[in-house]
Formats: C-alpha cells, sequence, structure tokens
C-alpha cells in the first residue's frame, strides 16, 4: 500500500508490535488518554479487545522513506458491532436480508469508549493534514484490499469529521451530554448558574447520595488491587445487566492501574470501609472523560453522585473545561450536562447499500442538530 510516492504504509495485527516509543511519538502530543499506548496496549494484552472477541488489530502506520513512523492509526477488522457505541445494527440486519455480507467490517476507533478524540495521529514536525489524508486514503485501501462490506471511524474530532467527508466518506452525527466549565471556581458557582429549582434538587440528591457513606477520589499511587477487584465487581454487575457480559477483563484493570495511574480518577463510595460502589474516569489534557460504573447496593441518587457531581467537582478543582460523561442518558441534562454532537465516518464499498446509507444519513444529521437545538432550549437547568 502506497498512498503516496514518498510514503508507505503498514498493517500490524498488534499495537506490540509498532512498540510505545512510535506509537506514542504520535499520539502523546494529542492528550487524549485513550490513543495512547498504555490504553490501547492493554486492550489486547488483557485479552479484551482481541481476534477471538470480535476485535482483530490492524492498526496502520505511515512511514517515510527511512521507515520512520510519521502516523498512525487505531484500526480494528470486527467481527460485531458491539462496544462500539455508534450503531450500525440496522444497516448490517438490512444488508444481510439482501444477501450481502457486513462483517467483518472495519473500524478505526478506540474499543469500548464513544469518547471524541484523534483517530488519525501525526509525529511531530509533520503535516497533520498531510498524514491524515494519507491514512485516510491508506484504510479506504486497505477496506478494498481485504475485501469487507465497509470502513467505519468513531468518534473522530470535528476537523477529521470534515476530512474524511471530503475524502468521500459519509458523515453521521449523535450527540452525547457534556458538562463544560464557564470558569467555576467552586462547585457552589456552578450550582448559582442554574435554576432556583435544580439547585434545591441536586443539593437534595447530594445529601441523600453521600448519606452514611464514605465518597473518595482515589488516583496515582492512591490506587491499589484491592481498589481495582471492587471495581471490578461493580463492573461486571452493570455489564451482565446491560450487555450479558462485561467487554473488559479484569487484567485490564490491573494494567491501567499499573501504567496510568496518574491519568485515573476513581470515585469510590465506602459504607464502614467496605467499598459498595465506583465510577472510573480518564483524565485527559482538557477534560474528565467518565467511563465504567457499577454498584453493589442500591443508594437513591448514588449513580448521579458518583458520575456526574463528584466528576464536575474534580473538574472544577483541576481546571478542566469540561467533563464528557460516556454515550446516552437524556437525564444528565437536568445535572448541568447538554447536548453536544458528536461524529463518524462511514466508507461503504457495495453501491447498493452505500446509496441508501446515504440518503438516511443526509436526513438524520439535520435531525440531529434539530434535537440538540430543542432540548438545549427545553430541558436546560441554566438560568437564561
Amino acid at each position: 500500500m502506497n498512498p503516496q510516492p514518498d510514503f508507505t504504509l503498514q498493517v500490524h495485527d498488534s499495537l506490540a508490535d509498532i512498540g510505545r516509543e512510535a506509537w506514542d511519538a504520535c499520539a502523546a502530543p494529542t492528550g487524549d488518554p485513550f490513543v495512547s499506548y498504555d490504553f490501547l496496549h492493554a486492550c489486547e494484552a488483557s485479552g479484551s479487545a482481541v481476534p477471538s472477541q470480535g476485535w482483530g488489530p490492524r492498526h496502520l502506520t505511515l512511514r517515510g522513506p527511512d521507515d520512520a513512523v510519521l502516523g498512525c492509526m487505531p484500526l480494528y477488522l470486527k467481527g460485531h458491532s458491539q462496544g462500539e457505541y455508534v450503531f450500525d445494527h440496522s444497516w448490517a440486519d438490512a444488508y444481510q436480508r439482501a444477501g450481502g455480507r457486513y462483517y467483518p467490517k472495519l473500524l478505526g476507533a478506540v474499543p469500548f469508549t464513544p469518547a471524541t478524540g484523534p483517530r488519525f495521529l501525526h509525529a511531530p514536525d509533520t503535516s497533520e493534514g498531510v498524514v491524515r489524508a494519507a491514512l485516510i486514503q491508506g484504510a479506504v485501501a486497505l477496506t478494498e484490499r481485504l475485501g469487507v462490506s465497509s470502513l467505519h471511524v468513531n468518534f473522530p474530532t470535528r476537523p477529521e469529521w470534515f476530512a474524511m467527508g471530503e475524502a468521500g466518506m459519509l458523515r453521521r452525527q449523535d450527540m452525547q451530554f457534556i458538562w463544560r466549565n464557564e470558569g467555576y471556581q467552586t462547585f457552589d458557582d456552578f450550582l448559582a448558574a442554574l435554576s432556583s429549582n435544580r439547585r434545591k434538587t441536586i443539593r437534595r440528591e447530594r445529601r441523600d447520595a453521600q448519606a452514611g457513606l464514605d465518597i473518595r477520589v482515589l488516583t496515582g499511587s492512591d490506587l491499589t488491587e484491592a481498589h481495582w477487584d471492587a471495581f471490578f465487581e461493580f463492573y461486571q454487575d452493570t455489564g451482565e445487566r446491560k450487555w450479558g457480559r462485561p467487554y473488559l477483563t479484569r487484567a485490564f484493570f490491573s494494567m491501567i492501574g499499573e501504567t496510568m495511574a496518574d491519568r485515573i480518577a476513581l470515585v469510590m463510595a465506602f459504607r464502614d470501609d467496605t467499598p459498595i460502589a465506583g465510577a472510573l474516569n480518564f483524565i485527559g489534557r482538557d477534560a474528565l472523560y467518565g467511563r465504567q460504573w457499577g454498584a453493589l447496593e442500591e443508594v437513591p441518587f448514588l449513580h448521579f453522585e458518583l458520575c456526574y457531581y463528584q466528576a464536575i467537582e474534580f473538574a472544577i478543582a483541576h481546571g478542566l473545561s469540561r467533563v464528557e460523561a460516556g454515550a446516552q442518558g437524556e437525564h444528565k441534562i437536568a445535572r448541568g450536562y447538554l447536548p453536544s454532537p458528536v461524529h463518524s465516518a462511514h466508507w461503504i464499498a457495495d453501491p447498493a447499500l452505500r446509496a441508501p446509507v446515504e440518503r438516511y444519513l443526509e436526513q438524520e444529521r439535520p435531525g440531529v442538530e434539530a434535537e440538540i437545538a430543542a432540548m438545549t432550549e427545553e430541558l436546560s437547568p441554566y438560568r437564561t
């Protein structure tokens, strides 16, 4: 695969084949925890994102004449659509009913992580636009070479989304709910920006959630294997109820605890020194990303306290501009998390499938934009 005369593209069936130094030379400048070598390698080495689970790594590197890595892209050959949070199940069903074969497909994304971030990484002193265009071209070429149905890139940055559209990929838009820090110095400053009724409700929810509990935010050297044992038990309970089985293995949490402890904020609730619930967050350069949560005891409003209010307090204390609390959840609006657009892009090989998907997305995008505007106007808890 040779997108331009001075470049070559290589396909790798593991992140370890590329190596930490070369990968992080491209990933570290972004400040995004999820495209770091440590996070993606933990997904693979823990047995969470591996071929036997429907995730076959096909990572791309773009190399110069001296074989130096100029750019890279996390890429997987997927045997299903689970753990993606951009829903194409109806496309797959329709195509397979018509006699087509939707799986396997290629996915450019971070496994199990519905968080916007860079998908086309470039080394310092390289042209971001040139590297991105070469990686997009290379990913499409690999899709054709493998003879698979499609290429999907989930939760890219907005500039990447537009670049993929210019390269002929179909653009899709959805929404998530994000809290934004408007220069607040304290949680009370945030509450002051809300309507009187919402302030009272949030104070009551926090009081009820915290009653009789000790809530701690653990990061860095405070994190221990005992904490991960407890959190994995919470995570398993939630995963079994939501998906039938959890996506991440116990080993994954030990690995990120060892290599990413300073980029983790684990919020845990204890009753009499016994952990009963927890919420896992990752710390980015300018954002806090809420990921998994679970509880072994039903406590009113504890989910809101651990996942939303503690995250807001952490972001304010650390000067972060926003909290991204994951996929879905209209109930987040009342807690100060407003609807915001998120994106994906899709290249579909068969014109018989591409054409109806393109028509559908042309109608879906303005519909999502209108829904975001209406929800913000009608449901926002902020004072006007």
